[in-house]
């Protein structure tokens, strides 16, 4: 089955996920500032990087029916990502010690926030792609047999 990834949908998706994201942020810092980090932009920017680079990375395989890919693809993805964010959260807190523990904490709100939303993007993809990979298998036994 021949598939393009319909990445741009992908990305606007995210895209507006991460507007909303960033809103919520740019309210907290305004309601709160003395509990908020100044880094929250940043950080909403990496993740919504780091998301657009894991979909792609899992939703790369044209074959939907490849389970054993889908799932190396996802593995990858998640490795990728958990050393992206240990890397970009040490260096951070290594660079910025006043601000550590409030950027650590809105680091891991903003994570769980993409971890959630992410996984439902996958799950409803994956969902999609088995579906329609049924219905041609599907279509193709039956024309086999009206055809005999």
């Amino acid at each position: 089955m021949d598939r393009k990834i319909p990445i741009k949908k992908f990305s606007f998706r995210i895209m507006v996920f991460s507007v909303i994201v960033a809103g919520a942020a740019a309210l907290f810092q305004w309601l709160l500032p003395q509990y908020a980090s100044p880094a929250l932009p940043f950080i909403v920017l990496f993740f919504f990087l780091i998301t657009l680079f894991t979909i792609y990375v899992v939703l790369r395989n044209d074959n939907p029916s490849n389970q054993r890919q889908f799932l190396s693809g996802y593995m990858l993805s998640r490795i990728v990502k958990l050393m992206s964010c240990l890397l970009f959260l040490t260096l951070y807190i290594f660079l910025n010690k006043k601000d550590s523990i409030r950027f650590a904490i809105g680091f891991l709100v903003i994570y769980f926030l993409y971890a959630v939303f992410e996984v439902f993007l996958l799950k409803k993809e994956n969902d999609d792609m088995t579906k329609k990979h049924r219905q041609n298998t599907d279509n193709n036994d039956f024309s086999i047999i009206d055809k005999q």
